[in-house]
């Protein structure tokens, strides 16, 4: 009978870990405290239970590599450095991470600093003396891009040779290392060594969304999971299947890719309001939601909670959803498709999936559940 009892105790502990063996990389943004309403993210918000790592987004870099703090009120102790530390208290096993950079830094001070042994010295002494100082587990490098934006071709190589140096020196001290990198098969392609950034660093965030947007002319989904029968030339390869298994065909371990999903969704100004099929003409991007404030961009807790009058759409070929209203197209991730792309993420075998961000999640719960996109990520991963 003991014997029993210990082998269905062992049991439901083997299941217990293989539920939750997978990581869920959670991106708290610095600058949603200032939003207004409904949309305004604190690091109480923060779901300490639901995240196993919380990257605090984001610090920049001074010219010579020191680690530049971008929110003045953090610089006088009134932002939320201390209470994002203390969402520890709350899960002992949550792993805090620094990340550096984001779409605003731009590429061309990184690929300066990551040129210059001075530099690169320089900032992995800040980055050290900052995690040292708060208590953080480790450090995320999200250059956007190496070589594009600004870069130049030689970041191919200064990239690995940055995080290589990085490496070196926060494994001895028990710090964690990770990258945030292009889903696009096209940019990564120019941008990384995957193979060699994959052997560095600890773990890999592939952003497989952004793929259409503002920047173009035509209507397109944010994160399509499948490609389209419409897609043609590159855009064939914008779609998450295409750009995770680029880089596991590259040579990523996929034990070191965080497969990464948006809690956000991009909209467009339609040309012809009659017209709302993929590729239709656009005259830009929808229109400012309240809290996101910015033109084609829509968190998802803006979408349930005041877009309930649009008309809903479920793209079968691309397994995710759209809305329409008049000239206002909005493409964008709910529970169900979110659900697909799990799915997806288990069956390459990665070793987790990141989400950018909590902040666009139905945080508060005003549709419903409490976090319904991170929540259908913690059921279904693994």
């Amino acid at each position: 009978m003991n014997c029993k009892l210990f082998l269905a105790s062992a049991l439901l502990a083997l299941t217990a870990n293989l539920a939750s063996s997978g990581d869920i990389i959670c991106y708290f943004t610095t600058w949603t405290i200032y939003r207004p309403g409904n949309g305004k993210f604190t690091a109480a918000d923060i779901p300490a239970d639901i995240c196993t790592h919380v990257m605090y987004s984001f610090v920049g870099a001074n010219s010579d590599g020191t680690i530049r703090v971008l929110d003045d009120w953090e610089m006088n102790g009134l932002g939320e450095l201390k209470a994002f530390v203390q969402k520890r208290n709350e899960n002992s096993n949550l792993k805090l991470i620094l990340s550096m950079g984001g779409w605003n830094e731009g590429s061309e001070k990184y690929s300066t600093i990551a040129a210059n042994p001075t530099y690169r010295r320089n900032l992995i002494g800040s980055v050290i003396n900052f995690l040292e100082t708060n208590n953080f587990n480790g450090f995320d490098l999200d250059w956007e891009y190496p070589t594009q934006r600004g870069g130049r071709p030689e970041d191919l190589d200064n990239y690995i040779t940055l995080l290589k140096e990085l490496k070196q020196a926060l494994q001895p001290r028990g710090f964690i290392l990770s990258a945030a990198v292009s889903g696009g098969e096209e940019r990564a392609s120019h941008d990384y060594k995957i193979k060699e950034l994959s052997d560095t660093v600890d773990f890999i965030s592939v952003m497989t969304f952004d793929f259409h947007g503002t920047w173009e002319t035509y209507v397109g989904h944010n994160a399509p999971l499948h490609p389209s029968s419409l897609d043609t030339g590159n855009n064939t390869g914008l779609n998450v299947v295409s750009g995770l298994n680029y880089w596991l065909k590259q040579g990523a371990d996929p034990k070191k890719i965080r497969m990464a999903v948006p809690t956000y969704g991009r909209g467009f100004t339609l040309k012809d309001p009659s017209d709302t099929k993929l590729y239709a003409p656009t005259l830009g991007g929808s229109r400012q939601a309240p809290y996101t404030r910015q033109d084609g961009v829509v968190g998802y807790n803006e979408i349930c909670e005041l877009y309930k009058d649009y008309e809903y759409f479920w793209d079968e070929e691309q397994q995710v959803p759209h809305i329409v209203k008049g000239d206002q197209w909005i493409g964008f991730d709910n529970p169900r498709s979110m659900e697909q792309k799990i799915i997806f993420a288990n069956s390459k075998g990665v070793g987790g999936v990141m989400v950018w961000s909590l902040d666009t999640d139905d945080f508060k719960g005003i549709c419903g559940k409490r976090y319904p996109l991170l929540s259908t990520i913690k059921k279904t991963l693994n």
